[in-house]
């Protein structure tokens, strides 16, 4: 079964204090579904129309408990503290194997 990401790159920020309460909520929301947080904000080098700013790739064991996990009550809680002022750029995509 291939696996299942979420990636989420964020271009613009301008609420880091409303962004931090909602990955408190995100986190276990993400992690109760099985989700594996493969990387949040280490380094990126942008090449061609790539941005710099905060990226995020979390695994799952397949694709759809990867939409399940979006779609669940506790992430979708999660989702109402995102703050306006944070533009995110989100996709769920399926592994190759």
């Amino acid at each position: 079964m291939a696996k299942g990401y979420w990636v989420s790159v964020y271009p613009a920020n301008s609420d880091p204090e409303r962004l931090t309460a909602y990955n408190k909520l995100a986190g276990p929301a993400v992690r109760a579904e099985g989700g594996r947080v493969l990387s949040r904000d280490g380094r990126v080098v942008a090449h061609e129309a790539g941005i710099t700013q905060r990226v995020v790739l979390i695994e799952f064991d397949g694709f759809e408990q990867a939409v399940a996990a979006y779609e669940s009550e506790a992430y979708q809680k999660a989702l109402v503290a995102l703050p306006d002022g944070v533009e995110r750029d989100f996709r769920i995509i399926e592994g190759i194997d």
